[in-house]
């Protein structure tokens, strides 16, 4: 069975665009603890730009293959 996790990103947003800064650094470091990325979903927005966004992870439990 697998679990979820979600860590939420905030984008700086620009004059027409958003930036995302941490993704890098969170995918990474889940990666390490043996979570793997599994997609995102925008949680806020605004005029068409994502504000914040939810990282997912996800990974098996404990004894399952």
């Amino acid at each position: 069975m697998l679990e979820y996790e979600f860590e939420a990103i905030a984008a700086d947003r620009g004059f027409f665009v958003g930036k995302t800064t941490g993704h890098r650094e969170a995918i990474l470091r889940r990666a390490a603890e043996g979570w793997r990325y599994a997609g995102w979903i925008p949680t806020q927005q605004m005029n068409g730009s994502v504000l914040e966004l939810d990282l997912i992870f996800e990974r098996e439990t404990e004894g399952q293959a």
